[in-house]
């Protein structure tokens, strides 16, 4: 057998990179037919095995998962120079162009923007770059794999805010606030309102009328987040939120320090301006829009109260509740002499 001949078999095959006297092909370079397809489109960067930024999104990734090692280090730095408001609720990403410049303007609290790598640039984003910088805010680039997994999947058109944890008070520390300024207490707490937008209103009107915090159930309950921030136009930061793990409990310790409990119900006795107990240390209760007072809470205030409304069928949200009450208490306690 000629020592060429095994070649001159494998040479005849379709496909192959040899001819039949076992020389390349013109053109193959010595490869199959098959070989030289294609394989397709690029794949992104993040995606791509040993680029710089596929290694930066796996080790993202593995600090995300459980038992993972410190935080990165840019972002680390970050958190340090902004640190953390203490160990209230896991930190919570704005995403999008509209509300992450909202959220700046509004000045909540945030310890990093992110900033899609790559992505077209518009008057939002540069504003809130310059706001984020102006606030000591951390701006960092990421690429749109690490904005997806950062915002759930949101629509974050390439811009991402990472808002602060918030601290929340004890509710004996409303009390000492009152007896600090040397002022009769005035406390707001809420029941079962689950809409973030209500809770920043509250504090809104609670900050206008002198009230010294707002009380909020820890479960079943809103509790502070960037929707609460741009609803309570920043007055987030002047009046405390304290969380109670009970708040009928909450209420009853309230009552033994002295304090007044009085909730609004529609159906309640006495109407809000002609609430007596206006001149005392007082906590007003305000429930949900739908469900009103539950009835445990009802049972452990002092007295039930009613805003006068036109239209019996007609029902206010918390927030528009909670400020008129205030404004009524406020009126009432502007007459002491």
């Amino acid at each position: 057998m000629s020592p060429q001949g095994p070649k001159s078999g494998r040479g005849s095959r379709p496909g192959s990179g040899l001819s039949k006297k076992g020389k390349p092909r013109t053109g193959t370079g010595g490869k199959g037919r098959r070989a030289l397809e294609g394989k397709g489109p690029t794949p992104p960067a993040e995606m791509r095995p040993g680029h710089p930024a596929q290694r930066k999104a796996a080790a993202a990734a593995k600090r995300r998962s459980p038992g993972s090692a410190a935080p990165r280090p840019d972002t680390q730095a970050a958190e340090r120079r902004s640190p953390a408001r203490g160990s209230g609720d896991a930190a919570e990403f704005v995403a999008g162009r509209n509300s992450v410049v909202e959220s700046l303007r509004a000045g909540v609290p945030s310890m990093v923007l992110y900033v899609g790598r790559g992505q077209p640039q518009d008057d939002r984003v540069a504003e809130s770059v310059q706001l984020a910088a102006a606030a000591g805010i951390a701006v960092l680039e990421a690429g749109q794999t690490e904005l997806d997994r950062l915002t759930g999947g949101a629509l974050h058109q390439g811009l991402a805010l990472r808002v602060r944890p918030y601290e929340y008070a004890h509710p004996d520390d409303l009390l000492a606030r009152a007896e600090e300024a040397g002022q009769l207490p005035l406390l707001v707490a809420l029941d079962s309102v689950t809409d973030p937008r209500n809770l920043g209103a509250v504090v809104r009107s609670a900050a206008a009328f002198g009230a010294h915090g707002v009380v909020v159930p820890s479960r079943r309950g809103a509790g502070v987040t960037a929707g609460a921030w741009k609803s309570s136009a920043g007055a987030l930061a002047r009046v405390p939120v304290a969380r109670a793990s009970n708040l009928t409990r909450t209420l009853r310790d309230y009552r033994e320090a002295g304090v007044f409990i009085a909730g609004l119900d529609a159906g309640g006795d006495t109407e809000i301006r002609d609430l007596e107990l206006a001149t005392a240390p007082l906590v007003l209760v305000v429930g949900s829009e739908g469900r009103g007072l539950s009835r445990i809470v009802a049972q452990a205030c002092d007295m039930l109260v009613r805003i006068p409304i036109a239209a019996k069928t007609e029902s206010l949200n918390a927030g528009v509740a909670a400020g008129i009450a205030l404004y009524e208490v406020a009126a009432v306690r502007s007459r002491i002499p």
